[in-house]
Formats: structure tokens, C-alpha cells, sequence
């Protein structure tokens, strides 16, 4: 039996006053104050739990959320081989998260410098780079226990990631869409395994259950700024920045979830394997599509969603219905005979 999903977008809410976008801050900032974890303090690495085993099947990858762990060829490798494979690649996934938050931390440098006195959203975004440097700490440290000398991002990225930064005080609002394209990857991705209740490496769920919930504070910032700026874009801007959203978002995607190609040689994967899940099977698609689903919804709530969006949109393969609500989980309806 087929059901039919609700396509309309959601409604363009009023845009955010001065008052609203100060108290929404400031609540933001009161809750990095009530809940907020030390990379140090919070995980217990001294713990025999927090071992990483090269035996032990919990790293072998969920085939219910990663790409490559629902594919046949690695399926049919042996459980060591899988281990092997799972834990090379969560080692990388946390590298590239780290690296891409280190290029975070120095945008929103950039960008505070730029503020002025009794600004919220310096405070905020204080708290957020202090907990955004717990996060690259936490990160590493797993990546050391692990004992993967896994490099992260492309070679192309590492080399211009010094630049990245500048784009926090020179063109903010592109930096804050460029934030969410790095963030929403990583965040849904934590989300599924978490829910899907598997059983994980304690050291792993650990770090998942804390980075995903302070990110939700820091995506939870960039939608209310991409809000609030959005209006107060030119005509032109406005238009320009609508088409580059897709963009940036698929083209950093791919930089964190697409595996390198030291990756694809140290273990052997075929050619036409990696092309079938980064994505152009119809379940890789599906997956890739669903990354976007909050995105989505914030392209419709500040207006970024035209025609000329919406053509982006399907050309980078990331249309789609929009969430309904921030980290709704996605739902596919299969007709049944």
C-alpha cells in the first residue's frame, strides 16, 4: 500500500526582530553555561571500556547508515577485514571533523573581530568556538587511540584551509551556510546511528552523545543568522547566494563523507563500488538527499528557495522535501504489492 508524504514547503515564518535574534542568543549562551562538556573532565579515557580493540566487532559499519556498510563488497570481506575498515573509516570521518571545526574556530575569530561592544552574538560564538575546541580535542584524542594515521580531508582542502577562515569577516553569511554544509553531514549521520540504537565502542557513542548535543546549539545559531540576514541581502546577493547554497553544501558533503583516495588503495575497493555509494545508486542518492532536509527547510524559511534555487538544488542532487521540524528523522514510504 503506497502513502503520500506532504510536499508543500513550510511556511516563511516573520522575520526575526532585533529584540527576538538577542533573546534567542542569549538563551543559546545561558545554555552553553548550564550544560557544556570538557574533552578531559566528561569522557573517561582511563576507562577499560574506552580501549580500542582491533577484534572487536562493534566497529564493524552499521549497514543501516553508512553507505559502504549496506554495500555487498563489504559485507562478503571477512569480520577483520570489516573491523579493519570500520575503524579506518570513523578515524578519518573524526579527522575531517576536526579539521573542518578548526577552520570553524578561526572563521568565528574572524568574525567576532569584527563586532561591536554589547553584541550577543559575541558572546555566543565565544562559547560556541571554547566548545568547538573540546570537540577537536576529543576527536583527536579518539583518532590517537584508535591508531589510524588516517590524513582527513583532500588534499586540495588541506592546502587552501588556510585561507577558509578569512571568509568569516569578509563575506560572514557565505561562511555561516558554508558552517552548516560542514555540520549537517556530520550531525545527521551521529543522529541515525545514534537512534538506530546499535551497539557501539564506548569511546565512540561517548563522543557522539556530546557533540551532538552542543551541535545542536551551533546549528541551531547558523539557521537563526542565515534568518535574520537573509532579508537584508541585495536582489542580486540575495539571488547569487540562493544558487551557491546547494553548492556549498554538496561540495563539502563530499569532502566529509566521500572517503579519500589513500582510503580506496590502502584496502582495495573497487572503482565501480565507491561510485555506487558517492551516490549513484538509488539508495546512496536517497541518503544524500536526506542529509538536506533542514537545509532545505531553512532555504524555504528565509527565502533562498527560487526557481533558479530550485534547479541547483536537483542539479547537485540534494532536492528533496524539506524537514517539517529541525532533525526530523527521514521516512521512506515503499509501495507494497
Amino acid at each position: 500500500m503506497s502513502q503520500t508524504l506532504d510536499t508543500s514547503p513550510p511556511q516563511i515564518p516573520d522575520n526575526i526582530t532585533r529584540e527576538q535574534y538577542a533573546e534567542i542568543l542569549d538563551g543559546l549562551s545561558q545554555a552553553s553555561v548550564d550544560r557544556h562538556f570538557d574533552a578531559f573532565i566528561d569522557i573517561d579515557w582511563d576507562s577499560p571500556d574506552f580501549t580500542v580493540s582491533k577484534d572487536d566487532p562493534r566497529w564493524v559499519l552499521p549497514a543501516d547508515v553508512d553507505p559502504l556498510g549496506a554495500h555487498p563488497w563489504y559485507q562478503a570481506q571477512s569480520l577483520a577485514r570489516q573491523i579493519e575498515i570500520g575503524q579506518w573509516r570513523q578515524s578519518n570521518i573524526l579527522k575531517v571533523g576536526l579539521q573542518f571545526e578548526n577552520i570553524l574556530i578561526r572563521g568565528l575569530m574572524q568574525y567576532v573581530f569584527t563586532l561591536p561592544n554589547g553584541s550577543p552574538e559575541y558572546r555566543y560564538l565565544t562559547h560556541e568556538a571554547t566548545e568547538e575546541c573540546h570537540h577537536t580535542q576529543m576527536f583527536q584524542q579518539t583518532v590517537n587511540r584508535i591508531g589510524v594515521d588516517v590524513e582527513g580531508m583532500p588534499w586540495l582542502m588541506r592546502r587552501i584551509a588556510g585561507l577558509l577562515p578569512f571568509a568569516g569577516s569578509a563575506v560572514p553569511f557565505a561562511f555561516f551556510i558554508g558552517v552548516l554544509a560542514g555540520e549537517e553531514p556530520i550531525d545527521h549521520t551521529q543522529k541515525g546511528i545514534l537512534r538506530s540504537g546499535k551497539d557501539l565502542p564506548p569511546v565512540l557513542s561517548r563522543i557522539m552523545e556530546i557533540h551532538v548535543a552542543e551541535e545542536a546549539r551551533h546549528i541551531s545559531f547558523a539557521h537563526q543568522y542565515i534568518r535574520r540576514n537573509a532579508p537584508r541581502l541585495g536582489r542580486v546577493e540575495k539571488l547569487v547566494i540562493s544558487m551557491l547554497f546547494p553548492v556549498i553544501m554538496r561540495v563539502l558533503c563530499d569532502v566529509i563523507m566521500v572517503p579519500s583516495k589513500s582510503f580506496r588503495q590502502e584496502f582495495g575497493i573497487p572503482r565501480k563500488v565507491m561510485k555506487d555509494l558517492y551516490w549513484r545508486a538509488p539508495e546512496s542518492r536517497e541518503r544524500l538527499q536526506n542529509l538536506f532536509g533542514d537545509v532545505r527547510m531553512l532555504a524555504e524559511q528565509a527565502g533562498l528557495m527560487n526557481r533558479a534555487a530550485r534547479f541547483m538544488w536537483r542539479f547537485c542532487r540534494i532536492d528533496g522535501r524539506p524537514s517539517r521540524y529541525r532533525s526530523e528523522p527521514a521516512v521512506s514510504f515503499v509501495s507494497q504489492g
